[in-house]
């Protein structure tokens, strides 16, 4: 195994640019005890580079048995665990994140490989990942009880918040370090251990995080980090959700796998934290500074390729300054976006994350030119960049009877519309059934005002379209799941509330 890790960072140092070589974290086996164990049938599954499918590492792909291990590893371990004190774990979750900060070089680096992102964005979510621990490193120490007033003399009421149980956290690839932190740093600071499933396609920065966990003292079991090919996924995460022994189930991901999952974890009756699509309206009312929705726009729509759950979906512009936004969306998409090996300088954006996710954003295009969309740009793959980069795209004339018109795109693709009033607007941003995320460009603060209060959605960006943050209380309304990460919210799904009574007090 030794000979294989080496032989491996041998390869990645003369594959990279000389100043990107730190990949000693890079991990082939799973996480589980303390112990890096291979799967109990002796299968392996491949990680993908999505710039060029060559195969950075090859992995263990762990059944339902090896989940039950974990599983009951976890179990044994929160026992001692979930008596820690607050300073304690605390600490441990500093010690976490000093250690991520020291490395965070060389987790851009793995995040760059399996994802496909250019370093530029690896090193910001790095640093946004890193933020949660720091965060949840402070609010495990405030994690309070209550004292409540007796409606009777002889007794004292009071109320105890004490960690769930186990947790199983399965992570999504889109942003594979951020969407763990932002989980394990709400479960531990609660006293819960974890046990995590991440995404087939970019397991390598769990491993990463894992070691690192390791190295900052927490003790076996208490994190543990299952890999999983798309063969048993489904039966691994079954198992999760069905298994008495984990207590609370947090996931991110799309819509229809989150309500599959909430069936499955009603004969446990389990707590439920679930981050699910959206579709998320991008709206520039004509008071708006069309230069700064513009730039807003490029960062919304274009980070990790138009990858992200909170990504600006659908854009609706007003009919007074339609013209101009578009014509500057489109001169800042040719100017600014440069697609390629996301590990070289100067690039800026990189490949989709496989073939299906390439073929569903092609497809939703090449549907809406067929039926009269109009092209700006893009609205094809690039395979002279590799097999996976399609061209950032900006599409208008969009018709109801069109595939793309209601439906998260999940790509490099900017679907635009016009609109003439606000009562308008609000009827079409609302006509889906998830709300995560929405945004809107302003100067009329009463507009501010009422529109921030209409939109159906968990989060709202006003005049800024990169909105998330450790403070801040991300989730979503409707079909867009349960619960609140991060914030002082992140970790209520990992606590119950214990009402004690002593009664027959002396006085």
């Amino acid at each position: 195994m030794f000979v294989r890790i080496k032989l491996l960072q041998s390869y990645l140092f003369h594959h990279m640019p000389l100043n990107y070589r730190s990949m000693h974290l890079l991990r082939d086996n799973a996480y589980i005890n303390g112990n890096w164990i291979s799967a109990s049938s002796k299968q392996t599954f491949p990680v993908c580079n999505p710039v060029d499918n060559t195969v950075i590492a090859c992995v263990p792909d762990m059944n339902i048995a090896d989940t039950q291990v974990a599983i009951d590893t976890a179990a044994k371990a929160f026992e001692s665990f979930s008596k820690t004190t607050a300073k304690e774990r605390s600490d441990l979750l500093r010690n976490w994140y000093n250690l991520m900060v020291k490395h965070s070089e060389d987790l851009a680096c793995i995040l760059t490989k399996e994802n496909g992102k250019s370093l530029t964005e690896s090193r910001a979510e790095i640093k946004y990942g890193n933020s949660f621990l720091e965060w949840f490193a402070e609010e495990a120490r405030r994690i309070d009880g209550e004292i409540l007033q007796s409606p009777v003399p002889n007794r004292e009421l009071f109320l105890l918040r004490q960690p769930v149980g186990v947790a199983a956290l399965i992570t999504p690839w889109n942003f594979p370090h951020a969407m763990i932190t932002r989980k394990a740093g709400a479960a531990l600071a609660a006293g819960c251990t974890c046990v995590v499933k991440p995404s087939e396609d970019t397991p390598l920065t769990a491993l990463a995080l894992a070691d690192l966990a390791e190295q900052a003292g927490f003790p076996a079991g208490v994190l543990n980090v299952l890999t999983t090919s798309v063969t048993n996924s489904v039966a691994v995460g079954k198992e999760l959700c069905e298994n008495p022994k984990v207590r609370v189930l947090s996931f991110t991901g799309s819509t229809a796998v989150g309500k599959s999952l909430y069936k499955q974890c009603a004969s446990t009756m389990k707590r439920l934290g679930l981050e699910l699509g959206g579709n998320a309206p991008y709206i520039v009312f004509k008071t708006a500074d069309v230069d700064l929705a513009v730039n807003s726009a490029m960062a919304s729509k274009f980070r990790n390729t138009g990858q992200t759950c909170v990504s600006a979906n659908r854009f609706f512009v007003e009919d007074n300054i339609f013209d101009e936004f578009v014509e500057k969306f489109v001169e800042r998409i040719k100017v600014d976006i440069k697609l390629g090996d996301g590990s070289k300088e100067g690039v800026t954006h990189g490949p989709l994350i496989k073939k299906s996710q390439l073929d569903m954003v092609n497809d939703l295009v090449k549907d809406a030119i067929q039926k009269g969309a109009k092209v700006h740009c893009g609205g094809s793959p690039l395979p002279d960049l590799g097999p996976l980069f399609y061209a950032p795209t900006l599409l208008t004339e969009i018709t109801k009877d069109m595939q793309i018109y209601n439906k998260e795109i999940f790509g490099p693709v900017a679907v635009i519309n016009k609109f003439c009033s606000e009562e308008d607007v609000l009827r079409q941003a609302n006509d889906t059934p998830v709300g995560l995320a929405g945004y809107f460009f302003s100067q009329d603060i009463s507009q501010i005002f009422r529109v921030a209060r209409k939109l159906e959605v968990g989060m709202v960006g006003v005049n800024e379209g990169l909105i998330s943050c450790a403070e801040a209380a991300f989730g979503g309304v409707k079909e867009s799941g349960l619960g609140r990460e991060g914030s002082k919210y992140g970790v209520e799904d990992f606590l119950d509330i214990k009402y004690v009574c002593i009664g027959n007090l002396k006085r």
